[in-house]
């Protein structure tokens, strides 16, 4: 019988574009920043090179503001939408206007720190360094204008969770009249009961036809934006980055840029206590137009965990997690609220990278068993249900695309943990 780890190498080549792989050919046939990033992780259990290059090909499409957006169009597919006709960013290489969670940074010391050829890791680091530690300054400059330390995310894309419940509340604010007529493509591919709704997906549009009025001017787009969003899961994540890129740059003698990398992480983990809800156990979203927490209990609040937060905080998460009582490990959203959908997107079911990222923060805060707990049941899963994009965390259902890229790429680190 072939082995997950067998497995989990084939889809990962199966995938692979040359210098770049897509999710899961069908629905999405382009390079997604995250995604590339997370996928890296697991090609350097078997090409140390090919996971580098994976990062390398990202942040060759790089902004010259700083930004990495959150496709890259390589190739002309018109099986996914929006295409890059309706982003329209003017770039070299077509590319999408807005961004995704800064895990690059993260990516970059684990390769490194577990590079076994160090001399060809260092030539590879000391190249891509300066990237990202511009893209995260920008992300500072644009999304955090008035200097709280947290930054927004302007689009539910951006955060990578896309039509998660924190959402529903600010996206009210955002219209969906004028918008141009469209014709979905993820719904030839997957069950459209498993994805976003129509009227969702009209705001996701209006906004990007709006932020494309303003000539992608990532200055302006902050202050123009109905939507708003202070998401933990993405700032635990850019937190997280520019710690492990200050670790990684003060080895390397690059002094300043670990500096001001530090200096990041130390402003953004004292305001993330801003976000903290003893009531839920977690951390929430704030909506930064009202000035108030969302009341939403999501994943995204529990992916926290990935930056150094107390190991009180990482206890109460670890609590909030067993209180789901889901067979598998861990659901979106809690199944306790009434907006719980266990088979639609990111409104309930279990995501193997979230599970990951947040096994990894509780181990680094002492949380141990609750890591060991979370590692276990995504193993289960896999078993149980393949290698799919997203899973039923009450049946162990596969939903989404089948023959997922950065699910095989967490089987290999969630492996490696075990052994």
């Amino acid at each position: 019988m072939t082995s997950l780890t067998e497995n989990a190498i084939e889809i990962l080549r199966e995938n692979d574009r040359g210098s770049y792989t897509v999710p899961t050919k069908g629905l999405y046939p382009f390079q997604w920043n995250w995604d590339s990033c997370l996928t890296s992780l697991g090609q350097r259990h078997f090409d140390e090179a090919r996971a580098w290059t994976e990062i390398d090909t990202l942040f060759a499409h790089q902004w010259p503001c700083g930004m990495v957006p959150h496709i890259v169009f390589h190739k002309h597919d018109d099986g996914y939408f929006p295409g890059p006709d309706v982003w329209a960013t003017n770039r070299p290489v077509p590319t999408s206007g807005i961004t995704q969670p800064a895990v690059a940074g993260f990516a970059l010391r684990r390769l490194y720190d577990l590079a076994s050829d160090k001399a060809a890791a260092e030539t590879r680091v000391r190249v891509l360094l300066p990237k990202v530690a511009a893209w995260h300054r920008w992300f500072y400059a644009t999304r955090d204008p008035a200097g709280t330390g947290l930054v927004a995310i302007l689009h539910p894309w951006e955060a990578g969770r896309d039509n998660s419940i924190d959402w529903d509340t600010p996206f009210d604010r955002v219209p969906t009249d004028g918008i141009s007529p469209y014709t979905r493509r993820d719904t030839q591919h997957a069950d459209p009961a498993h994805r976003p709704t129509k009227e969702q997906y009209d705001r996701y549009l209006w906004l990007v036809e709006h932020f494309r009025g303003l000539g992608w001017d990532t200055t302006k787009l902050h202050d123009a934006s109905p939507f708003q969003v202070v998401d933990p899961g993405f700032n635990a994540i850019l937190i997280r980055a520019s710690a492990d890129l200050a670790d990684l740059a003060e080895g390397l003698g690059e002094t300043a840029l670990a500096a001001e990398n530090r200096a990041f992480a130390a402003r953004g983990l004292a305001a993330m206590e801003g976000l903290w809800s003893d009531a839920h156990g977690q951390y929430l979203c704030r909506d930064r137009v009202t000035g108030a927490l969302i009341d939403s209990a999501s994943i995204g609040g529990l992916l926290a965990a990935f930056c150094a937060i107390p190991s009180a905080r990482a206890q109460a998460i670890a609590a909030t997690i067993d209180a789901h009582g889901t067979r598998f490990r861990v659901a979106s959203h809690p199944p306790s609220d009434p907006r719980f959908d266990a088979k639609r997107y990111w409104r309930g079911p279990v995501w193997l990278v979230v599970n990951y990222m947040i096994a990894d923060g509780l181990a680094r805060a002492g949380a141990q068993e609750a890591a060991d707990k979370i590692t276990a049941s995504s193993l289960d899963l896999i078993r149980t249900s393949g290698f799919a994009e997203y899973y039923d965390p009450m049946t162990g259902e596969p939903l989404g695309g089948g023959r997922f890229t950065w699910t095989a790429a967490m089987v290999l680190e969630f492996l490696s943990m075990e052994a």
